[in-house]
């Protein structure tokens, strides 16, 4: 018997069609309008379709998130094989992500969606829909834990990043996890599980804006950000994680009040810990008490740093910067 496979439908451009009365498309398709159109799904899997929501994927926050882990949850704890999310592109990278630091069991979580809308010659949503079928039933896609399946790549949901506007190859992460063949999953690399959170149940969201400085920008938002509330600050900064010395002050005053956080604005490569010296290079920034994001770009480690204090242990972001491969012999097992 084919395995269960639960599709989890939160709307975007795979679920687009023509509004009427206005220009252009909106999300109005259902789950069950997605598995209609793609007949080869019954080949991979039993396909049970519902939807949480039916929203351009900007409308997506947290709260949905967390009832969509519980959803994952419920349908791991039900026997399903696999479970795949379909929204909108734009914030695939931070649902994945999130869903990720969710997800503690072995059942495939991926989610995918679509560039181009159902309406366009060359619609991108059925042939990405039947792939993230395909690994959600797959006994090697166990234990990788959230992954995106788009444009025949499988990316891993703790590294992929949405790198163009308007590209069905959109989707990008250093190192993919594998890529469809002939239909199926072909992996080549299997990264361990990282660390995850509880997340207590209508915990607040704190508020922690990312800041973005630029040539000749004055550090006039960070006082700003923790006049309105800021539980913490994250930083999108030059190069290894570099600013310029104007920021010095409010950033170091920052730190003592409020977790601070800097990243890198290049999105590729791991942020500097140990090579300039200079004024508001990054060994200044670590020396002033602000905390360098490893791996992650902005947009993952605020979303780690909200989650870190949601928990209240914001001390915990050091356990999610290292993406990388432990070494078995130097490394402690990862606190769940």
């Amino acid at each position: 018997m084919n395995p269960r496979v639960e599709i989890i439908a939160l709307g975007g451009t795979i679920a687009c069609a023509p509004d009427a009365g206005a220009a252009g498309v909106a999300p109005g398709l259902t789950g069950a309008d997605l598995v209609a159109a793609v007949p080869q799904l019954d080949a991979l899997a039993r396909i049970g379709a519902r939807n949480l929501s039916n929203l351009p994927s900007t409308e997506i926050g947290l709260p949905l998130v967390f009832d969509l882990a519980a959803a994952i949850r419920a349908q791991e704890d039900g026997g399903a094989a696999g479970v795949v999310v379909t929204q909108g592109t734009d914030t695939i990278e931070e649902t994945a992500f999130v869903l990720n630091l969710l997800h503690r069991g072995p059942m495939p979580v991926v989610v995918t969606g679509a560039m181009r809308n159902p309406f366009l010659p060359g619609a991108d949503g059925p042939a990405n829909l039947l792939a993230a079928v395909a690994c959600a039933a797959a006994p090697q896609c166990r234990d990788l834990g959230v992954i995106v399946a788009f444009d025949d790549v499988i990316h891993p949901a703790a590294w992929v990043q949405k790198r163009d506007t308007a590209s069905t190859g959109a989707f990008w992460s250093p190192a993919p996890l594998g890529w469809m063949a002939e239909g199926r999953p072909a992996l080549y690399a299997r990264p361990p599980r990282g660390a995850t959170f509880d997340v207590p149940q209508d915990t607040a969201l704190p508020f922690v804006p990312i800041l973005k400085p630029g040539l000749s920008d004055p550090p006039l938002l960070v006082d700003a950000c923790l006049d309105a509330g800021a539980a913490g600050l994250v930083l999108d900064l030059a190069g290894g994680g570099h600013v310029h010395s104007s920021w010095l002050d409010p950033l170091a005053a920052a730190a003592r009040r409020v977790p601070v956080v800097f990243s890198s604005r290049t999105r590729g490569g791991r942020v500097l810990s140990r090579t300039y010296g200079q004024v508001g290079g990054e060994i200044d920034l670590l020396d002033r008490g602000l905390q360098g994001s490893g791996d992650l770009d902005a947009l993952k480690a605020r979303l780690v740093l909200m989650l870190a204090l949601m928990t209240g242990a914001p001390d915990r972001l050091g356990d999610f910067t290292d993406l990388s491969c432990p070494d078995p012999e130097t490394t402690p097992p990862r606190r769940p």
